[in-house]
This record gives C-alpha cells, structure tokens and sequence, in this order.
C-alpha cells in the first residue's frame, strides 16, 4: 500500500477535513478563550522596566528662586495676612508654592486656596483650615511659597507709606 500526498497546487486538498467536528480531549475540559489567550500575551522579562521608562519619561519643572525684591514683597503680604488672621471672616487667599518631586530633580507648582489658621514661625508653615474649618489643615513651608493672592491683598495693597 503506497501513501500518495496530495499535490500542493491542489486548491483542494484538504476539502474533506472541513466537515470534521472539533477534536475533544476525553482528560482535559476545553480552554475557555480568555485562559486560551493569556497563553499567547506578552510578557514582561524585565520586571520594573515599564514603570521605571515611565518615570523616565515623567517630566518635572525647575523651581525658580525669587528675586530679593519679591522676596520682599512676599515677606510684607506675610505680615499683612498675619494681622488680619484674626479678622472676620477670615480672609481667603491663594498660596502658589512648589512641591519638589519624591523619586527625581524637580518638581511642580501647585495652588490652595483657602483660610489660613496660623502662620507658625518656628516651623516656618503656613497653616490652613481644613475643609470643615475646626481643625487644622494642609501646612505649606514658607520657603516653596512663591505668591500670595486674594482679596484681601486686593483691598490693601500695596501697603501706603
């Protein structure tokens, strides 16, 4: 008995296997398609090596000293929030300052605003209430302020000699 292939310019050659059923295992339950999928999805053969192109990849702002003369001026709209702390209502103002990156050089300038509780010289923070105005709030160092505003600073600023 002799085997003969079937000639590979034959369109047809495999014809009679379209009908077939699917073949089962009789030990093994069939793949489910996500099981099956999973099977063929990449792998990370670096681990860590996403996350840290990601972070590379994270951009970060320089922080920009102040000049002495809006250092200056800073100083004094620290003292005029100062004495009116214990005005009422409380004036609310809008501190800028910078928030230096945890893992790289750099960082990024964000604003809160709010009423500020205290300005705490020792620890050199601004103290703000917190969202139900009883106990404190966010603290913000003194030295990553870089501007104050508000209406407060609108009314009486700048200050008359």
């Amino acid at each position: 008995m002799t085997f003969e292939l079937p000639s590979s310019r034959d369109p047809h050659r495999y014809d009679d296997l379209l009908d077939l059923p699917h073949p089962q295992s009789s030990r093994h339950p069939r793949m489910d398609a996500l099981a099956r999928a999973a099977q063929f999805s990449p792998f990370a053969a670096l681990t860590g090596y996403d996350d840290q192109v990601k972070e590379a990849a994270r951009l970060t702002g320089r922080h920009v000293a102040l000049s002495e003369g809006e250092q200056e001026a800073l100083d004094a709209q620290l003292g005029l929030l100062q004495a009116h702390l214990a005005d009422t209502p409380r004036p609310v103002v809008s501190v800028s300052f910078f928030v230096p990156d945890e893992k790289k050089a750099g960082g990024r300038y964000e604003t809160v605003t709010g009423c500020v509780r205290r300005i705490d010289p020792v620890g050199r923070a601004l103290v703000f209430y917190a969202e139900n105005g009883v106990s404190s709030g966010r603290s913000i160092p003194l030295d990553a302020v870089s501007s104050i505003t508000g209406e407060l600073f609108d009314r009486l600023w700048p200050p008359e000699d």
